[in-house]
């Protein structure tokens, strides 16, 4: 008797591609000018599913690889096609300790690489993000492996130095994070509060209340306090993630008078709340982030006034994230291209901007073609404030010397051996260009941090535990083949 053939699979048909995007809730430029209300809203329900299930779940991860954090988003977009939100947020926080924060303010580089895109608009991968905590239960705390009884010093309540604290809190190390500033978060707290609010940041934070990392705000170390200091007063090692505090200035005639005001003091200010004296005819220089920030802020800051943006280079050179430059253009901000600043005019007061035209000039070592200025091409920009968001650095006073350390592209300070090492053993140092670049940097040199400690305890180097208290440690997601982003700054 024959025998039976065995009954022949199922073939797998892959999910059809739709181009188009669930469109996110948005408040229209006309009527979010006139506040620092939140501009993007969060989906429906029946939105988000619908938005999720766009998602093909590639065999390779593609939105994975180009996380700095390698965020496994491909899962928890799966989890709410599913309508399985708690999973969702745990997926979600399980590589991301400030996922609240980052669900609004990343420059989702991962959907810059979703396939979706190359026949339409990529999945909104940001913003299911935002649906896997605001529908799911997202009020976990982390719970921290068997002590390690080792204490570490991170300098600095950056995105950097809250990553490297998390990293080395969940792995059972004592931390105590030092912040100069009476507010953490670092540079997160001048984004202004139509992208996030600040209470977004403080849920964050509330995730780390299990974990042995303490924060004292208000401390600076440099002056009189030295990293070597730390090590000496108990600390196995040390975290630099100093971030850029420090404001780059025009250095042009005129840029002392009064109405001229550095784009980040405007920016904490108007993040905490506080009036911010602004007048009718505003000029800011700049083309990256914090420029797009502060020239959209300025905009509230004046209803009815003339806003104006001055950048050096053309629109297409423009740093700062293209969503935030459409944002800009839509609430009715005029761009000046290919103007650089030369002086500001006034007496008491700025009254001013002189500006002129810019061309490009012979392609220099940097990875943009130098300018060369046009002669007789000068113009006068009238205004009464003018803001400065030309570049900002890191703080050192007080910290640089013995520790060999070098400076980023884009100002923050690093140290020079592969793992953030510098020439002080036991003290590290990292940061990064954007929110995520810099938690990425943090978990870079937390894991740094935890090689050279745990040699001295003799034991060889293992991955991030389960944060949440489980068997399984961190692992790339099935398919990943390697990460597509670049670590350096965008210029």
């Amino acid at each position: 008797m024959a025998t039976a053939s065995p009954p022949t699979p199922p073939k797998v048909v892959p999910p059809k591609l739709n181009p188009v995007r669930v469109p996110i809730p948005e408040t229209p430029p006309a009527e979010r000018v006139r506040d620092f209300g939140e501009i993007l809203h969060p989906y429906r329900l029946e939105d988000a599913v619908l938005e999720a299930k766009r998602c093909i779940q590639c065999r390779r991860p593609w939105c994975v690889e180009a996380c700095p954090i390698n965020q496994d988003c491909r899962e928890y977009i799966k989890l709410v096609a599913e309508e399985k939100f708690d999973e969702a947020a745990r997926v979600t926080l399980r590589e991301d300790p400030l996922a609240t924060t980052l669900c609004k303010v990343c420059y989702h580089y991962c959907e810059d690489a979703c396939v979706v895109k190359k026949k339409g608009v990529p999945i909104a991968i940001r913003h299911l993000k935002r649906v896997s905590l605001e529908m799911g239960k997202s009020d976990l705390t982390y719970v921290p492996a068997p002590p390690r009884n080792q204490r570490v010093a991170v300098v600095g309540a950056g995105p950097t130095g809250l990553m490297a604290a998390w990293e080395l809190g969940i792995r059972g190390y004592s931390v105590t994070v030092f912040e100069q500033e009476d507010l953490l978060g670092g540079l997160i707290r001048t984004i202004p509060n139509y992208r996030i609010r600040g209470e977004d940041f403080e849920e964050d934070l509330r995730r780390f209340r299990d974990l042995d990392v303490t924060f004292r705000p208000t401390e600076k170390i440099g002056v009189p306090l030295h990293p070597q200091d730390l090590l000496e007063a108990g600390y196995q090692a040390v975290v630099l993630a100093l971030g850029t505090s420090r404001h780059r200035t025009l250095g042009i005639p005129g840029e002392d008078l009064p109405g001229v005001i550095p784009a980040l003091s405007m920016l904490r200010e108007v993040h905490r709340g506080r009036s911010v004296k602004a007048g009718r005819r505003i000029v800011v220089v700049g083309g990256g982030d914090v420029a797009m920030d502060a020239v959209r802020s300025a905009v509230r800051l004046t209803p009815g006034g003339e806003v104006t943006l001055v950048y050096r280079r053309t629109r297409e050179r423009m740093p700062a994230d293209p969503e935030e430059l459409k944002g800009a253009e839509e609430e009715g901000i005029h761009f000046l291209f290919e103007r650089a600043p030369v002086r500001v005019m006034g007496t008491d007061h700025v009254e001013g901007l002189v500006v002129q035209r810019m061309e490009p000039g012979p392609v220099g070592a940097g990875a943009l073609p130098g300018l060369v200025a046009v002669p007789g091409s000068e113009e006068t920009i009238p205004c009464d404030t003018l803001i400065v968001a030309v570049g900002q650095q890191a703080d050192l006073t007080g910290i640089e010397p013995g520790l060999d350390l070098k400076w980023s592209r884009g100002g923050w300070a690093e140290g020079k051996g592969e793992d953030h090492s510098t020439a002080l053993p036991g003290v590290f140092a990292a940061g990064g260009k954007s929110v995520v670049y810099a938690m990425a940097a943090g978990t870079r040199a937390a894991e740094a941090v935890d090689r050279f400690l745990g040699a001295k305890r003799g034991e060889a180097p293992a991955p991030r535990p389960d944060p949440f208290g489980g068997s399984t440690p961190f692992h790339l997601t099935a398919g990943y083949t390697k990460p597509l982003w670049n670590p350096e700054p965008r210029t």
